[in-house]
């Protein structure tokens, strides 16, 4: 069974490149390498109305390590996380 594990934080205006850095530097390095960590990916939105957002998208072949959470001054709000089990795949 695949699950897709989709982490989403919203920043202040203007400090999604300090958290996407964070999650290079800090967040990922306690994922990679996880027991059934298949690929892991991560997206930025800047420029929003409500704040930048950092998404990081990670698909697994057993149960997800879940990311750490990010400095606070980074974030306008604590991360959603939430799983996916995969229904199907196209092209």
């Amino acid at each position: 069974m695949a699950i897709a594990a989709m982490w989403e934080a919203r920043t202040e205006a203007g400090r999604g490149a300090e958290l996407a850095e964070w999650v290079h530097a800090s967040a990922l390095p306690a994922v990679v390498g996880a027991p059934g960590l298949e690929r892991v990916e991560v997206f930025a939105a800047t420029g929003a109305r409500d704040g930048d957002r950092v998404v990081v998208i990670a698909l697994w072949t057993g149960s997800p390590v879940p990311l750490p959470d990010p400095p606070a001054a980074l974030v306008a709000r604590p991360p959603h996380a939430w799983s996916f089990e995969r229904l199907s795949v196209g092209s």
